[in-house]
């Protein structure tokens, strides 16, 4: 299957149904009419339009004064020297002030942050440029740094920044060879402290492990050690990066074999040079875009694998080829990958929101952000180095729980906490999402399961349990009784798959 692995999808065969998988997994999804549009684009054009998002305006472009940068800003010289002051003549009261100012910048930045949140939250669910988000969530987890252990905020703003502008970049020279210049990723795993005299090798190490190569493949604990000592001297000045010759340990290292006076930027070439550079990446994607669950691994899928990892080094390792291919492959839209990916709480709750276009409540944004993080995904926040793990580690008794009342609250209000209705807004106007089908109660319950679970035909016992509920409701149409419809549906365990 090496020839064939990307053979692109026959364009007469890229119908709705295969259009809603595009918009899923290239994005949050979309409306039964943006559905409908992508397929009437054809295979290619729709391709081109989502992954060429340059070419739409981005209405709310991220810049670097949307925040205040100086809440955490490091001590003058003056300032450092009033603190050993103080420190050194046992002057408890000053020693007091600076620790309370020290504190009252800390409580903004923790507000700065979760304002950031908000802020990320709503371009998601709004964005003309789904793909674009997507790939910035991608790498957000993938070189997964948290605000808790930086704490500054400012330096994970501009991060999210480096990720959107890099998010389909060149994997290799903007995206590693950038996040070893991160200030928020250098100050997350101590490079600040990477001196000749004493190496730290948390960067170096995580470099190869989570970033390019994956545990334990292809490198040793020398090569980590020897890495370290090349990314010596790496280190940040207020929200900028530097490098401090005189920190760097300049004498020969030998990495993979091969010696030389290798600084930071060698050791990423060096990085380069092993095989499963392309494969561990693709790996990541593939996991990402195309089937997460464990019957994704197959014979099939390790072929279309090796084939995008060769594409990407032949490429030079620019990754919008790799994007395209994936999103134009027959293997992409083979029906094992179709609803083969379990939702993240950020696809679950922006995929519910772009699609149900439920009213604007108060408070909605912060809602979701604080439901989202119960099911486990909060923005800024990833658990480790490691990132999310995702796939089955999303669903537990507790997250399904959150998961249906975070629903249940897009469809009529009900906070995800049980607190009380929330009325400000519209009333969620259920039946334009039936707008021109036939009123007979089967027809809208085939029509909404198989628009919302993306299903040729749906699972007979699924329609039976909804034209109970139906009879129950005399089979009148209404806004609350199709409510009504879309809440069941939404509790449905299909409903947690893309």
């Amino acid at each position: 299957m090496t020839v064939s692995s990307l053979q692109p999808l026959d364009p007469r065969a890229f119908d709705e149904r295969k259009a809603q998988h595009l918009l899923q997994r290239a994005g949050f999804g979309g409306t039964p009419k943006q559905i409908q549009s992508i397929a009437n684009l054809g295979l290619e054009k729709a391709v081109d339009y989502i992954v060429n998002y340059e070419k739409l305006k981005d209405p709310n472009p991220a810049t670097r004064d949307a925040y205040d940068k100086d809440i955490i800003r490091p001590p003058t010289r003056v300032e450092r020297e009033a603190i050993r002051k103080a420190r050194t003549s046992g002057n408890e009261a000053m020693v007091e002030k600076f620790r309370n100012e020290r504190q009252i910048k800390q409580r903004a930045d923790r507000k700065q942050i979760s304002e950031m949140e908000r802020w990320w939250f709503q371009r998601l669910v709004s964005t003309p440029r789904p793909l674009e988000e997507k790939l910035t969530l991608f790498w957000h987890g993938h070189f997964a740094t948290g605000y808790r252990s930086i704490e500054n905020s400012y330096h994970m703003y501009l991060q999210n920044m480096f990720f959107r502008q890099n998010a389909m970049g060149n994997f290799k020279e903007d995206l590693v060879r950038g996040i070893i210049h991160d200030p928020a990723m250098i100050k997350y795993l101590n490079n600040d402290q990477n001196r000749k005299s004493a190496p730290n090798e948390n960067l170096a190490r995580e470099l190869m492990e989570l970033f390019t190569l994956g545990e334990g493949e292809g490198y040793t604990e020398d090569d980590i050690k020897e890495g370290a000592r090349c990314l010596t001297g790496y280190t940040v000045e207020d929200d900028e990066f530097v490098f401090r010759a005189q920190q760097h340990d300049t004498g020969t290292k030998r990495i993979f074999g091969r010696s030389g006076n290798y600084d930071g930027d060698d050791f990423v070439d060096r990085i380069f040079t092993r095989s499963n550079a392309s494969r561990f990446i693709i790996e990541k994607l593939y996991r990402y875009f195309i089937n997460d669950l464990p019957h994704g691994d197959t014979t099939e899928s390790r072929a279309f694998v090796l084939a995008l990892g060769n594409l990407l080094k032949r490429k030079g390792w620019e990754l919008r080829p790799i994007i395209e291919s994936i999103f134009l492959s027959e293997h992409f839209y083979d029906e094992t990958n179709m609803n083969s990916i379990i939702k993240s709480p950020i696809q679950l709750i922006v995929q519910a929101t772009r699609t149900l276009n439920p009213p604007h409540r108060s408070n909605m944004v912060r809602t979701l952000a604080i439901a989202s993080d119960f099911m486990g995904q909060r923005l800024f926040a990833p658990p480790s180095v490691k990132g999310w793990d995702g796939g089955r580690s999303w669903i537990n008794t507790s997250t399904m729980f959150m998961r249906q009342n975070t629903l249940l609250y897009l469809l009529t209000g009900q906070r995800p906490d049980g607190k009380p209705w929330e009325t400000g807004g519209d009333t969620f106007d259920a039946m334009s999402l039936v707008v021109g089908e036939t009123r007979d109660p089967k027809d809208t319950v085939t029509f909404l399961l198989t628009t919302l679970l993306n299903v040729d035909e749906p699972n007979r016992d699924r329609v039976a349990s909804l034209l109970d509920y139906m009879k129950t409701q005399n089979n009148k149409l209404n806004n609350e009784t199709v409510t009504g419809l879309l809440t069941l549906i939404t509790a449905m365990p299909e409903y947690q798959l893309c």
